[in-house]
């Protein structure tokens, strides 16, 4: 394990563990011992849960309302494909691994199983269900020394394996840069599953300035080019990127999922804690 994959495990678990992000997953209501709220008895409900003191003083019977505790079924799913292999001040890939690893410690932190896979052409598992810490190094190596370059994303493919894949009711994290969202369909897999989606990004990609000549690589498709980012490529590039980011926040909050965006340059973990509270 390198230098870095340690850093990246380090600093997760004392961040994790010395904040309340670990206990804010997620919450199911429902039988169980951690109380929620009061609200009026309707019929049919059991009369167990009544408040009977309550119910006396207000005049028409009242039940308390639990917290479900049921153990949640927690899957981390990194999108890798080239695209993330870039980054001004840290490459996205390296960012998507600390975001997965929080994630984990997480789960283990609330008493969670989770299990991981990376999405790109295909749906590969990466880390089996666990509750151990083994597990998330396991997962952070394996996501930190992915070889993305040349990988091309199916965001369709994606979708229809996560979906024949997952048979529980799952707390699903999506992780990626969410580039050329044409074919991202979630609304099916919203509907089974509580879906949370982390975008990744680099400033540089959505402050491009003029360039002049330049010389650059796809890193998914593998093709070069060679020529001048003018003034006028810049601005197609821009409203394109708008477009691609308007259609995916509008879909995401048609399907009722959460969604936060990451940049290189910030530490996750407040982001995190907001997105999960």
């Amino acid at each position: 394990m390198n230098s870095k994959i340690k850093k990246i495990l380090i600093k997760s678990k004392k961040e994790v563990f010395s904040e309340i992000v670990g206990n804010n997953l997620s919450k199911l209501k429902g039988e169980g011992y951690d109380f929620s709220e009061l609200k009026e008895y309707e019929y049919g409900e059991d009369v167990k849960n009544i408040d009977w003191i309550i119910s006396a003083k207000l005049q028409k019977p009242y039940v308390k309302v639990f917290h479900a505790q049921k153990e949640l079924n927690i899957n981390i799913i990194p999108i890798l494909n080239g695209t993330v292999f870039f980054g001004t001040d840290k490459f996205k890939q390296e960012l998507i691994c600390e975001i997965s690893t929080l994630l984990g410690f997480s789960a283990i932190k609330q008493g969670d199983t989770f299990s991981s896979y990376i999405a790109n052409e295909d749906l590969l598992l990466c880390s089996k269900k666990s509750k151990r810490n083994f597990s998330v190094e396991y997962m952070a190596e394996k996501i930190y020394n992915y070889k993305s370059i040349g990988k091309k994303v199916n965001y369709e493919l994606i979708s229809n394996k996560i979906f024949k894949t997952l048979k529980r009711r799952s707390l699903i994290f999506l992780i990626g840069d969410f580039f050329q969202i044409e074919k991202l369909d979630l609304k099916i897999l919203s509907k089974k599953h509580e879906v949370i989606v982390i975008i990744v990004r680099d400033y540089f990609e959505e402050n491009i300035s003029t360039l002049g000549s330049v010389n650059f690589k796809d890193l998914e498709k593998g093709f070069e080019f060679r020529g001048v980012i003018d003034k006028y490529s810049v601005e197609n590039y821009i409203k394109s990127l708008k477009e691609n980011d308007h259609k995916l926040f509008e879909h995401l909050r048609k399907c009722n999922i959460d969604f936060t965006k990451i940049y290189t340059k910030e530490n996750p973990i407040s982001k995190l804690i907001r997105l999960m509270k």
